[in-house]
């Protein structure tokens, strides 16, 4: 297993649930880490200012998803305060609940541009980089949706089974170069995203609870360390869809 530690760690939606569990459990690994927002600002400080009390190096950086220009510009500001990104975790996302004929083109795009097209733009720009250093990881935050449908709607699942075909894609091209990519498909993790939704309860899981955060976040440095591990979706459900 490799030392992560001083290896600089962008995580995207990382003012919340999963992604802020991410970033904590990477700079407990000695990784210095960005913290991607775009509306939460206090919440991302606060996420900076606990890895800071435990010693830690991180700051928060602000992009919309949505705009290309903006995850250009998150990583230039990156590289300016922490130095070349070497662990990328593809993490931010939306889940809007539409009825299936309210669905049109506009909500589709959303999703697809939010979930898919923004992990896609920040592994190029990243990608070259991690090349020429021979050392790379790439983490693409998908969901049991892309292999079930799950509840909320085509459009977000069609957005995470996008993530894990770019991840293998990525897997393949990259193998011989240092550089692994990998998927992580959580279902049901508690967090503020499923709060209040009454289409999703325990009962769906076979293991009758929701996952907690640290269950994700602890497979992230897992696949940060891991050099072998390559190409793959690590299924982190409570058994809602078996491989």
């Amino acid at each position: 297993m490799d030392d992560i530690g001083g290896r600089v760690a962008l995580v995207t939606g990382a003012s919340r649930g999963i992604g802020r569990g991410a970033a904590i459990a990477l700079a407990e690994a000695g990784c210095p880490v960005a913290l991607g927002y775009n509306r939460s600002r206090e919440a991302a400080d606060q996420a900076v200012a606990e890895i800071e009390n435990r010693g830690g190096a991180a700051i928060a950086v602000q992009a919309d998803m949505a705009d290309t220009a903006a995850l250009d510009a998150m990583v230039d500001t990156v590289e300016a305060g922490l130095g070349p990104v070497e662990i990328l975790v593809n993490n931010a996302g939306i889940n809007p609940i539409y009825p299936l004929g309210e669905i049109d083109v506009e909500r589709w795009n959303e999703a697809l541009q939010i979930n898919l097209t923004s992990g896609f733009v920040l592994c190029q720009r990243v990608v070259p980089g991690m090349r020429e250093r021979g050392w790379g990881r790439l983490i693409m935050m998908s969901s049991v949706a892309a292999h079930i449908g799950g509840v909320i709607g085509p459009h977000y699942a069609a957005s995470k089974a996008g993530q894990l075909g770019l991840m293998r894609s990525y897997a393949r091209m990259l193998a011989t170069e240092g550089v692994t990519s990998n998927a992580i498909a959580p279902a049901l993790i508690e967090t503020d995203m499923i709060a209040g939704n009454d289409q999703i309860t325990p009962d769906l899981i076979p293991v009758k609870r929701f996952g907690r955060v640290d269950e994700v976040s602890d497979m992230v440095v897992h696949l940060a360390r891991n050099a072998y591990m390559n190409g793959q979706t690590i299924n982190i459900d409570g058994g809602m869809y078996m491989s």
